[in-house]
């Protein structure tokens, strides 16, 4: 795989640089130290960049402000779900990542499945829950273990692996104070691993190793014990093959940029999607600047590429 390289000469010339970070999400912590070391990046490669918080200033002083351009480490609703893209296509400045349509899909976990199950791209079986559901039933359709989760949240808020059926119920309340769509997912044993895409190229895959396979909030972004594995140590084609898959999956989303891909591989080989997500995480924890380095690409040089890549539309 070739490494994609920044044909920006002068940095400069990219003008006055908005990083959206912070934002009103479950996830504004995260998205804030995201924003940080982006922003920090992209300074360091000579960027004329900013912090810029939606949740304390309004979007449309961007335009009164004169930015030209605009990094969006916000994660979650309001800054990943398309509405942030929407309003930045309204003010015509050219903004990182998918557009308001993949923005949108990506963040709704049913119906980012509905299109893979569509377009023939393996993904768990599922169901919506309500409060009325019959847990019982739940667990016989989807066996045991399974997933409950929020259909609209990321960084594993609200998300609960069940091993019984009595314990249906509390997972699904958890899941409802993040989201009023809960949906409720067979649990796929194997290795977990992460796919990220920069441009129309699969970065290499990394496994992750978290400890008892619980790959929560703590362990993904201020835990030490989660273990990291890039090279994943599949062999050379079966990583190929998966690399592929992944940009199916993307491509079938609509997705452009940048992002990153999470998925499980059994045993026999065969694999699953989860999810995917169109801002992923740019902390020290970060699956995507583990990969980007894996493919010799530092993290300066991964973040002024991504902004290199700024659209409208």
């Amino acid at each position: 795989m070739s490494t994609p390289q920044s044909s920006i000469l002068n940095p400069q010339s990219l003008g006055k640089v908005a990083v959206l970070m912070g934002g009103k999400s479950a996830e504004r912590e995260i998205s804030l130290m995201s924003g940080q070391n982006v922003l920090a990046g992209l300074r360091r490669k000579g960027v004329d960049a900013h912090a810029f918080d939606p949740a304390e200033r309004p979007v449309f002083e961007l335009k009164t402000d004169g930015y030209k351009r605009a990094f969006i480490a916000l994660h979650g609703r309001f800054g990943e779900d398309g509405t942030v893209q929407g309003a930045l296509e309204l003010m015509e400045i050219p903004y990182t990542g998918s557009g308001v349509m993949a923005s949108a899909l990506c963040l709704d976990k049913l119906r980012t499945k509905l299109v893979w199950l569509a377009c023939g791209v393996p993904t768990p079986r599922h169901e919506v829950l309500t409060a009325r559901s019959d847990w019982t039933a739940v667990a016989k359709r989807l066996g045991l273990p399974l997933v409950v989760k929020p259909v609209h949240e990321g960084s594993s808020l609200g998300l609960t692996k069940v091993t019984s059926a009595a314990n249906i119920d509390a997972a699904y309340e958890l899941a409802a104070r993040y989201d009023a769509l809960v949906m409720a997912e067979e649990f796929i044993a194997g290795r977990e691993l992460t796919a990220a895409f920069l441009e129309d190229r699969a970065l290499p895959l990394i496994w992750i190793e978290a400890p008892h396979g619980n790959y929560d909030y703590q362990n993904k972004y201020f835990g030490d014990d989660t273990k990291y594995h890039c090279p994943c140590g599949l062999p050379a084609a079966q990583e190929q093959e998966l690399q592929a898959l992944v940009m199916r999956a993307v491509e079938a989303l609509g997705c452009s940029g940048w992002g990153r891909a999470d998925l499980m591989l059994r045993d026999d080989g065969s694999a699953f999607l989860l999810e995917m997500n169109t801002i992923p995480g740019m902390t020290g924890h970060s699956l995507v600047p583990m990969a980007a380095r894996a493919a010799g690409i530092g993290f300066d040089d991964l973040v002024l590429r991504i902004l290199e890549l700024a659209h409208v539309g």
